[in-house]
């Protein structure tokens, strides 16, 4: 039997400079601009994280703005509820999830259907009864049900409105989709109606899913572990490592011992190591969202960049080191800094609360050059903040 072939060595640069093609933030505007850039930008990504917190705009937002320099907060709701190009999902989180790849998670749907949800298992037949009623009628948002008797919590992100709950089940089964949203306000509509569909689409096999989870992985993170393929989704990684063994003996992939990573086995396709070399403008500058694709995988992203990021909000005020809500700053294929920003939007000023030089940012070398860099982006960023 013949050996497998030595991984191909790979520096952290070049690693860094594959990912951020791969994230598509090795260049300005990728994506063009509008609803339809929100669409492409998302189908390339695979989701578009989404979060409650708003002391700077809300992540979902903040992620495309960092890929689609002309984005207003009205392409992504023209995409979600005119186009219909994306609709929400849970992936790891919630998340903004191309329309095209629907049927990946119908099995999720189903299986919620089948078995119920653990987060929502005290919803009654009789509250999905009242909602489903309610919203066969037409679609409907929460504060457009008044008459519920308030129940204790079973969590802390739960809402205390059975009707709510009832809610949130029917869209984890599928029965329902979120048609809108304004702020956090969300608009339940029936799936079939919103997307006009006479029945669901068919459900992706096991194997299916599979190799969607590995592509979708492969296009936007373009060096990818089993860990980062299959993120907050262990009992996925056993079929994974299948198809990327499968893979590897086709010469579809490519094993690669990437500097400081140990045992820890990291795969690209040949592609992906052929097009790398090309160095990333120095003046390119990014400031991004701690959700943000890049950050949100903190052993790699630490891997990658030598960043270890710190997300405080949760960390009492005299324990935080970035403070509490730091957005990393990219510069070049580095990051250098982590701004603590917060967003008065009455005085309508972005106030940063605290600058914390990390990394090659830590060096007096070239420091001021690179604060106006970062300040000229900060008055951009500022603009978008305010916006609408």
């Amino acid at each position: 039997m013949s050996r497998a072939p030595k991984p191909l060595p790979l520096s952290t640069t070049q690693a860094r400079q594959i990912w951020l093609h791969a994230q598509r933030l090795d260049v300005r505007a990728p994506f063009g601009e509008g609803a339809q850039a929100v669409a492409d930008a998302t189908a390339h990504l695979g989701y578009v994280q989404i979060d409650t917190i708003n002391v700077i705009e809300r992540c979902h937002h903040h992620i495309l703005y960092s890929r689609i320099p002309s984005y207003r907060r009205a392409d992504l709701r023209h995409a979600q509820s005119v186009d219909r190009s994306v609709f929400e999902y849970w992936t790891h989180a919630l998340s903004y999830v191309p329309t095209g790849d629907f049927r990946f998670f119908l099995p999720a749907m189903r299986e919620h259907r089948r078995d119920g949800h653990k987060w929502y298992a005290s919803v009654t037949p009789a509250d999905m009864r009242k909602v489903m009623r309610l919203v066969r009628a037409g679609p409907l948002t929460i504060r457009d049900i008044e008459d519920d008797v308030l129940t204790e919590k079973e969590h802390l992100w739960q809402s205390r409105k059975p009707s709510k709950r009832a809610l949130q089940l029917a869209f984890y089964t599928g029965v329902v989709t979120i048609s809108e949203r304004q702020g956090m306000l969300k608009t339940y509509e029936l799936m079939t109606r919103h997307f006009g569909w006479d029945k669901l689409p068919k459900p992706a096999s096991t194997k299916d899913i599979t190799a969607y989870l590995l592509d979708r992985a492969l296009r936007s993170q373009g060096v990818v572990s089993l860990d980062s393929a299959c993120h907050l989704d262990a009992p996925r990684k056993k079929e994974v490592a299948r198809l990327i063994a499968a893979r590897v003996r086709r010469g579809e992939l490519v094993s690669v011992a990437l500097h400081g990573a140990g045992k820890h086995e990291h795969w690209t396709a040949p592609a992906s190591l052929e097009a790398n070399g090309e160095a990333i403008s120095p003046d390119l500058v990014h400031i991004l969202s701690p959700f943000d694709p890049l950050i949100i995988q903190r052993k790699r992203t630490n891997l990658f960049f030598g960043y270890n990021h710190l997300f405080e909000a949760y960390v009492p005020k005299e324990k935080r080191k970035f403070g509490y809500f730091a957005l990393p700053v990219l510069v070049g294929d580095e990051i250098v800094a982590a701004l603590d920003l917060k967003t008065d939007r009455q005085d309508k000023k972005l106030l940063m609360q605290k600058w914390t030089w990390v990394g090659e940012g830590k060096k007096t070398a070239g420091r001021k050059e690179l604060k106006r860099k970062i300040e000229d982006e900060l008055d951009r960023f500022e603009r978008f903040q305010l916006a609408e």
